[in-house]
This record gives C-alpha cells, sequence and structure tokens, in this order.
C-alpha cells in the first residue's frame, strides 16, 4: 500500500475533523502523507503545508474542502495528475468532476476513512 502517495487538501490540526483522522489513519496504514491546510503544524508526524507544493507522484487526493472552495484548487489538482481523487463526504461537486473527467482523472465519491478500514484504499 505504501506507493498510494496521498494529498490531503483542507487538513486540520483539530483531532475532531475527519482530515485529521484521515491523515493518522492513513500514516497508521504505512501510506506516504502530505497535507495541505490553512494553519501550519504536525498531525501524526506529517507536515501540513500552507503553500501549494508542486509534490510528484501523487496518487490519490482526497478532499476535505466543501464545493465552493475546491475552486480555486482545480488547476492545482489537476497539475499534480494524480490516479484519483476521493471526494469525502460533503465535498461532491459535479463541476470539478467534469474537470476531472476530461482530464483522464478518475474519481469517486467515498469516505477516506471507510475505505481504509474496510481495506479499498
Amino acid at each position: 500500500m505504501k506507493n498510494k502517495k496521498t494529498l490531503v487538501m483542507g487538513a486540520s490540526l483539530k483531532p475532531i475533523r475527519y482530515s485529521n483522522m484521515a491523515i493518522e489513519r492513513l500514516v497508521s496504514n504505512d501510506m506516504d502523507v502530505v497535507a495541505f491546510g490553512l494553519r501550519k503544524g504536525v498531525v501524526s508526524g506529517v507536515e501540513i503545508d500552507t503553500t501549494l507544493i508542486p509534490y510528484e507522484n501523487i496518487h490519490t487526493v482526497t478532499l476535505y474542502l466543501n464545493p465552493t472552495r475546491q475552486k480555486e484548487y482545480y488547476d492545482y489538482i489537476i497539475t499534480l495528475n494524480p490516479e484519483r481523487v476521493i471526494f469525502n463526504p460533503g465535498t461532491e461537486n459535479p463541476e470539478f468532476y467534469a474537470l476531472l473527467k476530461e482530464n483522464d482523472i478518475f474519481y469517486e465519491t467515498a469516505c477516506t476513512l471507510v475505505l481504509l478500514s474496510t481495506n479499498q484504499y
């Protein structure tokens, strides 16, 4: 599983946030994890970046941003050319689905935490 380098978009330092739990769970599953959020900090040893970094070899982008907040990151995410984008509950976005499809990027509406706990990640 280690090869599925994951970018958590909308990472939070607050332990009650699903993005925080996802980072924790991804790390405990031996995934390579990078994170982007509004505040700098560290979650489970993963530094949250507050600037958009041109990461390499991103397999999965998992979104924890509502559709309105996603708009400014469309181009950035497409440029990373991930294998897939996961739209967690509350992030569903038909406009972004269309752009991903145009760029041959697979997407799914799912919960990262559920995918991990059921070995479907």
